[in-house]
């Protein structure tokens, strides 16, 4: 999170401050409902409760995301690959639901107490997509990715990638705390509605 009007030195302190606290709360307050969602996905397949992608975070370098696993074991190697559409088979039924409230992005708030991520912020992308960017696309790894960002509430994956990378880019001139809780707000009405959960059948690439 960024904080309106500081100097950019106090400002980061601050929005370091701010995910700590945040985030901290948020894992000693969930942990009840993350075992529980970890325990549904172990009981209706086999697998680990818990997923690990490799992601591309500040100044590209990479670390590895956490997340409730939602598909099958090895889904990436079928279907749509590491894609996922609406109505994607490989999800199971307990990942629907988890998918349906983002719960499954939970365990994210371990990246955020590690320093990887910020609360808000370019959500993480894998290494094939930031081999594509342009000069100006790059910019969008000038901070940390975040839990949630201005792209997410704005259309999310259903938007063409390079829509969601403007917007990105939007946040990051425009950064401030209002804008942060606006966000927050909006982050919590999309988990309820659900809408824009999903890829469209370009994979948001076009």
């Amino acid at each position: 999170m960024h904080v309106e009007n500081a100097h950019p030195t106090r400002r980061n302190v601050s929005a370091r401050a701010l995910d700590l606290v945040i985030a901290g709360l948020g894992l000693a307050i969930s942990s009840p409902l993350l075992g529980a969602a970890a325990l549904a996905v172990r009981l209706e397949s086999r697998g680990p409760a818990f997923y690990r992608q490799r992601r591309v975070g500040r100044d590209g370098v990479p670390f590895e995301l956490w997340k409730l696993r939602t598909m099958v074991p090895g889904a990436e190697a079928m279907g749509a690959g590491i894609y996922v559409l609406e109505g994607d088979p490989r999800i199971t039924r307990v990942g629907r639901f988890l998918r349906r409230l983002s719960l499954d992005e939970l365990p994210n708030l371990v990246n955020v107490v590690r320093g990887e991520m910020s609360l808000i912020g370019p959500r993480p992308t894998i290494q094939v997509q930031v081999d594509q960017y342009t000069e100006r696309q790059r910019r969008r790894l000038d901070a940390r990715p975040g839990l949630t960002g201005w792209a997410q509430v704005n259309g999310r994956a259903s938007l063409p990638w390079a829509e969601r990378i403007e917007l990105d880019l939007w946040y990051l001139e425009h950064a401030s705390l209002r804008l942060d809780l606006r966000i927050l707000v909006l982050t919590v009405r999309m988990a309820v509605t659900g809408h824009g959960l999903y890829r469209g059948e370009t994979g948001g690439w076009r």
